[in-house]
């Protein structure tokens, strides 16, 4: 039962972690998830696609499995990150690889975790990129433009965990087990080891300079993780992305003059844009899961030289 994972009966969103949680796909993101809930006294089994990155977590103190996907529906279910009641889809679209089997993956997961009684919820790790082609303020009701093949695979992998909602099971005494999946999506990343001036050290010019930056940090998405794991309420979407609101252009000045580099040269037929800058909404992450962010202005972050 969904209280057995989650210790929070009086408030929705203020309980602690203290169910057992399988990580799919724990690199940067969710090591950083792992090692936190690791610290907690959470059990953890962590998965990544080959054996060599398996190690790495292994030798990061952290229990760890191969798991490559796309496999076999049927080998899939029997993996033993599905005897955890909480999963953590956290693997990447890979779309700048050209590939166009992310969806297909995310499907093949919730169709394992369906036929594992013992998974209660399922968290999937998305992506603010699901609103390109939108404008103007974009929150978690508008309609998606899903003309772009790429808003379609993740609209795609996102309607196969919001799903989950409907995988009612039985328990031994007859009463229904409840199911939950959420879609937290993260804007772009930034924390340790990913210092947003190092995407100009190659010098490369910039489009779009007067967009607006849509950014969140490690520490806020592990928190906004673990909030939705303390949470009981019944699924639903989450914006992750602080309240930085500040064109590219300024961010990625502030960007190089942290790093101490070139001003960044910005492609000169982008400096005027037609269109409403798209700035994606966070309020629901604070009104539904009452979530505070560490680091809500990311560029004070950058300006105080804080990488952490």
């Amino acid at each position: 039962m969904i209280d057995k994972a989650i210790n929070s009966v009086d408030n929705p969103v203020d309980g602690s972690v203290n169910a057992s949680v399988g990580i799919v796909g724990c690199g940067w993101l969710g090591s950083a998830l792992a090692q936190q809930l690791k610290q907690q006294n959470v059990e953890v089994l962590a998965t990544r696609s080959n054996a060599e990155n398996v190690e790495q977590l292994t030798n990061a103190g952290l229990t760890a499995e191969v798991l490559c996907l796309p496999t076999e529906q049927a080998r899939l279910n029997s993996h033993p990150v599905f005897n955890h009641p909480c999963l953590v889809i956290a693997i990447t679209p890979q779309f700048r690889q050209g590939r166009l089997d992310y969806a297909e993956k995310v499907q093949q997961l919730v169709i394992a975790a369906a036929a594992n009684p013992g998974v209660e919820k399922i968290i999937l790790l998305s992506s603010t990129a699901i609103y390109n082609g939108l404008s103007g303020q974009v929150d978690e009701d508008i309609t998606l433009d899903l003309s772009a093949d790429k808003v379609s695979l993740l609209n795609q992998a996102e309607q196969a965990v919001l799903s989950f909602n409907d995988s009612r099971l039985a328990d031994a005494n007859d009463e229904l087990i409840k199911r939950n999946g959420y879609v937290i999506r993260l804007s772009g990343l930034v924390g340790p080891n990913r210092h947003p001036g190092k995407f100009l050290l190659n010098g490369r010019m910039l489009k779009n300079p007067q967009a607006i930056v849509n950014l969140i940090h490690q520490q806020d998405a592990v928190g906004l993780i673990q909030a939705i794991l303390r949470s009981q309420l019944c699924g639903g979407i989450f914006n992750g992305v602080s309240s930085t609101q500040v064109t590219k252009k300024q961010y990625y000045q502030a960007a190089a003059s942290a790093l101490k580099l070139p001003t960044p040269i910005f492609e000169q037929n982008d400096l005027i844009s037609a269109s409403e800058p798209k700035v994606v909404s966070g309020s629901k992450v604070q009104t539904k899961l009452n979530y505070a962010f560490v680091y809500d202005d990311l560029l004070n972050w950058l300006e105080q030289g804080d990488n952490s």
